[in-house]
C-alpha cells in the first residue's frame, strides 16, 4: 500500500517550545545581538570570532534541548504516512525525534563548512567551531547556516517534495518568511492545507481547502495528527 505524502514546513514555534530561542523579536535582537553582526556574510566578514562564539553558544544550548510534543507526534506520522519535513529552523530537534526524511531550508546548526567550497560541509564534533578550525582546502571553517542576503540552496528540493504533497501542513510559522512562505503555492490543486498556530491571518483563513489549528504546535499537532488520519481514512 501506497502510504499518502504529508509535507511539513515547521518554524520558529516549534523549536521555541523546546526552549530554543527564536531571532525575530520586537528589538531586532538575537539572544542580545544585532543579526546584521550575527547573520549576515558582512557579518562574518567584519567579526568572525563574534559569530563563530555566537553559534558555539547557540549549538551549546540547542543540545540541553529535547524534543517537544509537536517534534514527537510529527515523526509518529511516519507509521501511516510518507512525511516529509521541511524545516526552517537549524536544530537536529526532528532528526531527534525520529523523523527520517528533513529539509533543512537555513542550514544545519550542527553542522560546518568550508569558507571556499560550499560543497565541503562537515559535522560538528561537540558544539565549538573555532578560530583556526580550516577544511581540507585550508579554509576557515563557518557555520552551515544559511545567512541573510545568501542563496536557499535547498529550496529547489523543498518546491518538489511539495509539489507531490497529499495534504500540506505548517507548524509554529506565520508565513511570513521568504522563499519558504511561497512553498503552500507550489502544492497540487485542491491539496488540503493544515495550519497549527496561535496566531493565523485572516488572509489564510480566507483560503480554500484550509483547516485551522489555532493552538501552539505542542497541543495542535497531536490533535492534527488524528484529523489526517480521519482525512485519509486510516486507522488509529
Amino acid at each position: 500500500m501506497i502510504k499518502p505524502k504529508i509535507v511539513v514546513l515547521t518554524g520558529a514555534g516549534v523549536s521555541a517550545e523546546s526552549g530554543i530561542a527564536t531571532f525575530r523579536d520586537a528589538d531586532g535582537l538575537w539572544e542580545g545581538h544585532d543579526i546584521m553582526e550575527v547573520a549576515t556574510p558582512q557579518g562574518w566578514e567584519a567579526n568572525p570570532a563574534l559569530v563563530l562564539d555566537f553559534y558555539n553558544q547557540r549549538r551549546k544550548a540547542a543540545k540541553k534541548a529535547d524534543p517537544n510534543p509537536a517534534h514527537l507526534a510529527l515523526a509518529e506520522l511516519e507509521k501511516h504516512f510518507d512525511v516529509q519535513i521541511i524545516t526552517q529552523n537549524v536544530d537536529n530537534l526532528h532528526e531527534r525525534a525520529g523523523s527520517g526524511k528533513v529539509i533543512h531550508l537555513h542550514g544545519e546548526l550542527f553542522k560546518s563548512r568550508s569558507c571556499v567550497d560550499e560543497g565541503l560541509i562537515y559535522d560538528i564534533d561537540g558544539w565549538e567551531i573555532k578560530i583556526g578550525d580550516r577544511c581540507e582546502k585550508g579554509s576557515q571553517l563557518r557555520p552551515h547556516i544559511v545567512w541573510f542576503g545568501e542563496m536557499v540552496p535547498m529550496m529547489e528540493k523543498a518546491v518538489q517534495a511539495t509539489m507531490d504533497a497529499d495534504a500540506f501542513l505548517v507548524v509554529g510559522t506565520s508565513l511570513l518568511v521568504y522563499p519558504a512562505a511561497g512553498l503552500i503555492d507550489y502544492t497540487p490543486p485542491g491539496t488540503p492545507l493544515y495550519i497549527v498556530d496561535p496566531k493565523i491571518s485572516n488572509e489564510l483563513k480566507g483560503r480554500k481547502h484550509i483547516h485551522i489549528v489555532e493552538e501552539k504546535a505542542t497541543t495542535g499537532v497531536p490533535k492534527l495528527a488524528h484529523q489526517l488520519l480521519a482525512h485519509f481514512k486510516l486507522n488509529f
